[in-house]
């Protein structure tokens, strides 16, 4: 893409709120990298410290997650092995077109953040839009890892009480209830108060080893399984056309890393579009074979049986399924911090920019309106992950949301920033790109109505 010779929309100043407040409001930076002031670099001065394998790896990241656990769930609902391969590698060249879309508008904005370079380039209403559908994104993210905890305590605790209980009688301790809360409580809550997170790092890195185990166990299992574990049918073909549709939450919620990745193009030695471009497709390449190992390999094993969260398919004393189960909830206990983290940074944005308020004027109620977002944040999320059990209603809203990161606001973006370049004749190519753009943003459209109103109709109401 050529460098907008026009200028990119930057004006705050037309809907009345503080343009201070929303410049030096901190929104939502990648928990793995570490930014620069955008008063210390200037754009494309080299000044990141970051190289082209590193930004693989921390895309890779981004992109991988417990997310990867309902991939064969959504293998079923596609309707196969075919159609679900087919389906990500359709999805797989709009997100990195929408990547490497993200990357041109910071660089022709000069902002840092992916909220900030839709505000910039986009204008007030989408800048708006965007913060709050970040701020939604997520909380409901925040629900499906407290369900996520829960599903993997009940196993671990059923492979530990293994002594016979009368009929329609439990220990409440063992209710699912009971260890939701308790761990959210002793665990999640004193890391979600802090202003600051300072563990990211090691957060990552968890991360990474806990997705790669539980991939790894999922195929060892397949290619070599337990006598007991025979897949009821395994469905070759969708039941309709529209059944495969039901899979693309899972594939969008597995696949967003479009927030993070503003922050990581800019922190790396050479923020160029043209070495992004490899960067994430080298990235998307790697989270293709993780989730699509994971997907084919946990859907061939449990056929049309197989549970919304694979590993709940498993038996409950099966050890290395177990320690998958360990890893994957200390993924979550330290990923929750986080997302609430950077809501609660839109959030505070959204409240500074609408008060008119100066970071600096307002730290003496920074903290009392911290801990007030944090708790409120908390016991919604931990209330609602208590009466929503299944994690699929969950990620069929959300994923759903998330198409938006992926098609829609990058779709808009790559739409105003044509529109804004000064040119005497608009060639093919421009129109080209205007085209992209506008089918991108159709298509985000689409698969986010289709999968909300499935989501509400269907899911939510059953």
């Amino acid at each position: 893409m050529a460098q907008a010779a026009g200028s990119i929309n930057t004006d705050y100043r037309d809907w009345e709120w503080s343009d201070d407040a929303g410049e030096r409001a901190r929104l939502l930076q990648s928990p793995s990298v570490e930014a620069v002031p955008k008063s210390e670099e200037s754009p494309g001065n080299g000044a990141g410290a970051t190289s082209a394998l590193g930004a693989v790896f921390i895309v890779v990241n981004a992109a991988l997650g417990a997310g990867l656990l309902n991939f064969p769930a959504a293998f079923n609902m596609a309707g196969g092995v075919a159609a679900g391969i087919a389906l990500q590698m359709c999805m797989l060249i709009f997100i990195i077109g929408g990547l490497v879309i993200l990357a041109y508008c910071s660089q022709a904005s000069n902002e840092r953040t992916y909220q900030e370079v839709v505000w910039a380039v986009c204008g007030k209403v989408p800048g708006v839009l965007c913060e709050v559908a970040i701020a939604v994104y997520t909380f409901g993210t925040c629900i499906a890892f407290l369900i996520i905890i829960g599903d993997q305590e009940d196993k671990i605790i059923a492979a530990l009480v293994t002594e016979p209980e009368e009929a329609g009688s439990s220990r409440w301790y063992t209710d699912r209830k009971f260890t939701i809360s308790i761990t959210a409580f002793l665990l999640i809550l004193p890391l979600s108060i802090p202003k600051e997170i300072g563990f990211q790092k090691y957060a990552s890195s968890l991360s990474v080893i806990g997705t790669w185990y539980v991939t790894a166990v999922i195929i060892i299992k397949y290619i070599w399984p337990d006598k007991e574990l025979v897949p009821v049918e395994i469905p070759t073909s969708p039941s309709t056309w529209m059944a495969v549709f039901n899979a693309m939450p899972t594939i969008c919620f597995g696949f967003q890393c479009h927030v993070s990745s503003v922050p990581v193009f800019n922190s790396m030695k050479q923020p160029e579009v043209k070495t992004w471009g490899a960067v994430v497709t080298a990235a998307m390449v790697i989270a293709l074979f993780v989730y699509t190992g994971t997907g084919v390999c946990g859907f061939l094993t449990f056929g049309a049986s197989v549970d919304q969260d694979v590993l709940l398919s498993y038996p409950s004393n099966d050890i290395p399924v177990a320690l998958a189960r360990a890893f994957i909830i200390l993924c979550v206990l330290t990923s929750y911090p986080i997302l609430h983290f950077c809501g609660r940074a839109v959030l505070e944005g959204l409240w500074l920019r609408y008060t008119g308020v100066t970071v600096e004027e307002d730290v003496v109620r920074e903290r009392r309106r911290r801990l007030l977002q944090t708790i409120s944040w908390f016991l919604l999320t931990l209330l609602l992950a208590l009466f929503i059990p299944d994690i699929g209603k969950v990620i069929s809203v959300i994923g759903g949301l998330a198409a938006c990161f992926i098609f829609v606001f990058p779709g808009l973006c790559l739409i105003q920033a044509k529109l804004s370049e000064i040119q005497e004749t608009r060639t093919v190519s421009w129109w080209a790109q205007v085209g992209y753009g506008v089918f991108m943003v159709t298509l985000g459209a689409f698969i986010f109505g289709q999968t909300t109103a499935n989501a509400i109709f269907v899911d939510l109401a059953a």
